[in-house]
Parts: C-alpha cells; sequence; structure tokens
C-alpha cells in the first residue's frame, strides 16, 4: 500500500507542535496503526534521524495505553476498537492518514503522540477501590450476587481507561468513565462499604478536571469496550444518592 501520513511532532508540552509528511510505499493491509508507526520509526533510525514518540503496552485491545487520533477519531475509523487493532485495510491504497495526540484540555501534550492522562488517574484515586478486611481468601460462595447483576457490573467493569471518550466529547468531560467506574463497584458487594463517599469524591475529582456532559454520544461512538451511554447518568444517580443518604453512606 502506498500511504502518506501526516504525523505530529512536538517536542514537549511548552513547545510549538506541528505535522510532518511521510511518504510509505510499502505498508500491508494486515499492518496496525501502532505498526505503521514501529515501521516508520524504524526507517527513521536506520537513518539516524529521531523516532515518533507514542504510547503503547499490551497491544492487546485491554490495557488503554495506545490512544491517538487518527484522522480526526480517537483510536481510528473502527467502532469499539482501539488504535492497537485498527487495521490499514480499513484505508484504500493512496490514503492520507493524520496521526496526533488524544486532543483535550485535560490532556497536556508531552511529546509527539504522548499526553498525560494523570487527570483520569486523579479521579480513580478519589474511589476507584475498595475496602475488605485483611486475611484468607472468603469461600466462593460467602458473598451472594445473581449472575444478571455480576454481568451487568463486569461489562462496566470493561473500561480500559484509555480516555478516548474524552477526546472525542466536545466538551472534554469524562462521564462515561467515570459512570463506567460508579456502575461497576456499586453493583459488587464489595464496592458497596464506601459506595456514598465514592460517588461524592469521585464526581466532585470529576468536576474538577474534566467539563461537563452534555450528552452528545461520541465518548460511547469511540469508546473500545463498548461502555454503554447509559452509563452517563450514574455520575447524576450515584451523587444525589450520597447527597441524599448524607455521609454515613
Amino acid at each position: 500500500m502506498n500511504l502518506t501520513v501526516e504525523i505530529w511532532r512536538q517536542a514537549g508540552p511548552n513547545q510549538d507542535g506541528a505535522f510532518e509528511t511521510v511518504k510509505v510505499d510499502d505498508a500491508e493491509p494486515q499492518m496496525s496503526i501502532l505498526e505503521l508507526l514501529d515501521h516508520i520509526n524504524s526507517g527513521l533510525l536506520h537513518r539516524g534521524e529521531e523516532p515518533f514518540a507514542f504510547a503503547s503496552d499490551c497491544r492487546e485491545g485491554i490495557c488503554g495505553t495506545c490512544g491517538l487520533m487518527v484522522n480526526g477519531r480517537p483510536h481510528g475509523p473502527s467502532q469499539h476498537t482501539p488504535a492497537c487493532q485498527q487495521r490499514l485495510v480499513e484505508f484504500a491504497d493512496g490514503d492520507t492518514i493524520k496521526l496526533e495526540p488524544l486532543r483535550s484540555a485535560a490532556y497536556p501534550v508531552i511529546k509527539d503522540m504522548v499526553v498525560d492522562r494523570s487527570a483520569l488517574d486523579r479521579v480513580m484515586e478519589q474511589g476507584g477501590y475498595v475496602s475488605m478486611n485483611a486475611g484468607t481468601a472468603p469461600d466462593a460462595d460467602e458473598l451472594l450476587q445473581g449472575s444478571n447483576t455480576a454481568e451487568f457490573a463486569l461489562d462496566h467493569a470493561a473500561c480500559i481507561g484509555c480516555g478516548a471518550c474524552v477526546a472525542a466529547c466536545p466538551n472534554g468531560a469524562a462521564h462515561l468513565f467515570t459512570g463506567a467506574k460508579l456502575v461497576h463497584l456499586a453493583n459488587m458487594p464489595l464496592g458497596k462499604e464506601e459506595r456514598g463517599k465514592r460517588a461524592r469524591d469521585m464526581v466532585d475529582s470529576l468536576e474538577s478536571n474534566f467539563g461537563h456532559c452534555s450528552l452528545y454520544g461520541e465518548c460511547a461512538d469511540v469508546c473500545p469496550a463498548g461502555i454503554p451511554l447509559t452509563a452517563v447518568s450514574a455520575v447524576t444517580r450515584e451523587r444525589a444518592r450520597a447527597a441524599f443518604r448524607g455521609k454515613d453512606d
């Protein structure tokens, strides 16, 4: 495949950035977006030039590290698919592909396509955990939970924290991410101990670091894990529940 690849180059967070154009004449349709970047970087290193910086880890679609913008869309053209699983077969010979970092005021650029997504970590630090007594593992049937509730919770636990929802949102909101965490933990037996405190603290952090939600729906459209838009409602619902029940719950 012959491709024209426009790639964002930015030396640091306080530097101006710009796109650099790279011509690729030997791309393979089965390559992923990240493998295309690997291929380009290999050529740059061979010529003694600086490679493009981008983030990746497992490359199996489960770690959430590989977020970037592909032709203005988080991750790429395939719906519910992370960048590491987006294949060049989605593009035609001769196409132009524009690669840039996830765009959000909450994600300052570190270098090239690597951004600081610690604002998501700050939300998780406020309640993304459960309290339990230390000791030996409980029996499997000690904490009962219906299969439907468990499946519902685990469907929302599938969120990989890539942050694409924030980049897709015109307001830079992280309600899909936060809502998924709140739904997951509110429906697990061990997550109910600090349910109210979790909702108050996580929503406070959410509102301090991200924009407001206007239910545009772009977040759910690009989510690699397929988290439903209904997860957004958990932010208001869980926070209202905590306010109604008071500080003891």
